[in-house]
């Protein structure tokens, strides 16, 4: 019996003391893996800012491109029908949003929802004004239409979408 204690008096701090090595290893290995990732996403996101500033910027241009205001400048009706020009203005604006749909990648799902709804919107704005004019009469009745009511509009879906996006990026700064 004494033995046994005698072993047991040597085995059992051995066995403690191998249970917290094993302990204080894998803590600390763990820690090491949580810095390594750290740093990692740290260099990440240091090469990756410049590129999700430049879709933040590139989807700001579309919203501005796709506002009436500018559309309808950019545009020309001279020589068209309103159904002429109803279907340049949505194709342009289609074009314009078929060019950037690649940034939804680098942008919130908020921020993309809500410039996805502006095109939408714009869209269907200039599809519900056109409606109300019959397919040949001139384009410039319909151009002017619409951009008296959409100065009517307070708050028009592209600016509303243009202030999140202004947001979220300051939020990142």
């Amino acid at each position: 019996m004494d033995i046994f204690f005698e072993i047991l008096k040597f085995t059992l701090p051995s066995i403690f003391l191998l249970i917290l090595c094993y302990m204080m290893l894998s803590n600390f290995m763990e820690n090491e893996e949580k810095r390594r990732s750290y740093f990692l996403r740290k260099e990440t996101q240091k090469s990756a800012l410049p590129v999700r500033l430049q879709a933040y910027e590139r989807l700001s241009l579309f919203l501005e491109r796709i506002s009436p205001e500018r559309l309808l400048v950019r545009l020309h009706s001279t020589g068209l029908t309103s159904q002429q020009y109803q279907n340049l203005l949505v194709e342009s604006i289609r074009n314009e949003f078929e060019h950037n749909v690649a940034q939804q990648i680098y942008v919130s799902e908020e921020s993309w929802k809500l410039v996805v709804d502006a095109k939408s919107a714009t869209v269907g704005i200039i599809n519900n004004i056109a409606r109300d004019f019959k397919p040949e009469s001139d384009a410039m009745r319909l151009r002017k239409t619409i951009l008296n009511r959409t100065m009517e509009i307070e708050s028009f879906p592209t600016k509303r979408a243009l202030r999140y996006l202004k947001a979220e990026v300051k939020k990142s700064f």
